[in-house]
């Protein structure tokens, strides 16, 4: 169970950067599900649901995940598509990596083991 359960709700920590002037990195820290996937969504979104062209978000923070985050992940990669650019994942934890490899979402986008990794791709 993610962290906070049965607390109360906290918003999903992130921190975006520019990798380059058309490359963003979105850091994600805690857990990501139903209680955060608004914050999510906001991060990755910008008004009127379009998605940064090209984005790396680094998971290596991130210590859950639900349906709901992979959700959030998949609207994003369809946006950034959309606007003719790309979505990747990047240093997930073991836990967190066992699910997006059971949803496959490994297959959907791409998912490297460092930022670093994923910005060369």
């Amino acid at each position: 169970m993610p962290p906070h359960h049965g607390a109360r709700p906290r918003p999903l920590p992130s921190e975006q950067t520019a990798a380059t002037a058309d490359i963003s990195v979105v850091s994600l820290h805690g857990a990501i599900d139903h209680h955060t996937v608004d914050d999510l969504s906001d991060t990755l979104l910008f008004p009127r649901g379009t998605a940064a062209a090209r984005t790396v978000i680094n998971l290596s923070a991130v210590t859950f995940i639900d349906s709901s985050g992979i959700n959030a992940f998949i609207t994003a990669h369809h946006a950034a598509q959309r606007a003719g650019g790309w979505l990747r994942l990047a240093g997930p934890i073991e836990p967190v990596l066992r699910v997006i490899q059971i949803v496959g979402l490994d297959e959907i986008m791409g998912c490297y083991p460092s930022t670093r990794r994923a910005l060369a791709a």
